[in-house]
């Protein structure tokens, strides 16, 4: 199972807005775009639906743009992921399966998402962005 494109641009977005939270300042799309490699307008969608679900505040005038709305370490990967994808709970189906193979297998995909969403629950944009900041300081010790 794959990231969607649109989760990890999400994530890299973020993980740039996480880098600046601390100074208070909002980055504009340009901004992130360029440091991340996202095209501009579907950063522009992207961050148009992480404002709506809470995730990110945006802030108008010449020094503009945005910022977290809430603390890196209080944003799971889980809350980013389920609101680019829409995860929902998946309502029972009010047909039961035809055969026992069938239930089989809603079980064990009901495992894999529950194994799933524990992962992206226990990660915050504070551990990606600790996380980055270490491959960095491993790449810059290795060039010296």
């Amino acid at each position: 199972m794959d990231l969607s494109c649109k989760s990890e641009y999400a994530l890299l977005a973020l993980i740039e807005l996480s880098a600046h939270h601390a100074g208070g300042e909002p980055l504009q799309i340009r901004q992130i775009s360029s440091q991340q490699s996202i095209p501009d307008r579907y950063l522009e969608q992207l961050l148009a639906t992480l404002r709506r679900a809470g995730l990110v505040k945006s802030q108008r005038g010449a020094r503009g743009g945005y910022l977290l709305a809430r603390e890196p370490w209080q944003i799971s990967l889980y809350d980013v992921v389920s609101c680019i994808e829409g995860f929902e709970t998946p309502a029972e189906t009010t047909n039961s399966p035809d055969t026992f193979e069938a239930v089989v297998i809603q079980d064990v995909w009901r495992e894999v998402r529950q194994a799933i969403e524990g992962v992206l629950q226990k990660y915050t944009l504070q551990d990606l962005l600790d996380k980055r900041n270490a491959k960095q300081q491993l790449d810059i010790m290795y060039y010296i």
